[in-house]
């Protein structure tokens, strides 16, 4: 008698890590219920970003600014450690690429490394069908309490609705310096936006807005008091931007 299929087997079906007995008896259960198939389509274009965003840091020599710091003998072993933190990033973006859900944001060097990271959370979390979000925009005022309380601030999502997107709801990701909010929206065509939010937490100067295309993904972003800030998306540069100037405004409100 076949074991009952599941969400393990979907996962490696997505992955292309079955067996092909198994694959075969998948393939029936999937015939039977194609209301999963999305799901796995969503899952495998997941895949294919993050390897998109972080081979190429996979294949990235280790940062001279580490090996500097080990040469000079403030840390005996630091070497050791910088080695076994890129085979501990290897490790971790295999456990992202095996279907959980949780993102790891990699510490940053400087503000110019905030559009990186909104840009890797918005390619992450946008394609999702059933789990974009953590707490929906029916619960916004949860939301807000929540985001606030762990970033040590009143922070309500801005809206966009004058420009077509609504709110579809927000999560807290891990930061290097702290929590990081993410809130998404979505329009009548289905084109999804995030808004980054991060600690201002290396005390960076108030910025003018800056422009940064991350592997096809547009972002806006800039430093304002406590916080820095960075919408993602994919409409074009101008309307984007056009998007980024009404969320600057309202928070400076």
């Amino acid at each position: 008698m076949n074991a009952p299929i599941s969400e393990e087997d979907l996962h490696a079906y997505a992955d292309k890590r079955l067996d092909a007995d198994r694959l075969v008896q998948v393939e029936a259960w999937l015939a039977a219920h194609p209301q999963h198939k999305a799901e796995i389509e969503a899952w495998r274009t997941q895949n294919e970003r993050l390897h998109h965003a972080f081979d190429p840091v996979l294949d990235a020599p280790i940062p001279a600014r580490l090996l500097h710091k080990a040469n000079r003998g403030n840390w005996p072993a630091l070497g050791k450690v910088a080695s076994m933190s890129w085979l501990l990033l290897g490790g971790l973006i295999g456990y992202l690429l095996h279907g959980e859900r949780e993102t790891v944001i990699f510490p940053p060097d400087a503000v110019t490394s905030l559009p990186r990271y909104a840009a890797i959370a918005h390619a992450v979390y946008t394609p999702e069908v059933h789990h974009p979000v953590e707490v929906t925009a029916k619960e916004e005022a949860h939301l807000v309490g929540w985001l606030s309380k762990r970033l040590g601030e009143k922070l309500n999502p801005p809206s966009l609705a004058e420009n077509g997107y609504q709110l579809i709801g927000g999560r807290l990701l891990p930061g290097d310096e702290g929590e990081v909010a993410q809130f998404m929206y979505e329009n009548e065509l289905s084109n999804r936006l995030t808004l980054y939010i991060q600690p201002n937490a290396q005390h960076e100067m108030t910025s003018h807005f800056r422009y940064a295309n991350e592997k096809g993904i547009d972002v806006f972003y800039w430093v304002d008091g406590h916080f820095g800030y960075a919408l993602s998306g994919n409409t074009g540069r101008e309307d984007m931007l056009q998007l980024a100037r009404l969320v600057y405004h309202q928070y400076e409100q």
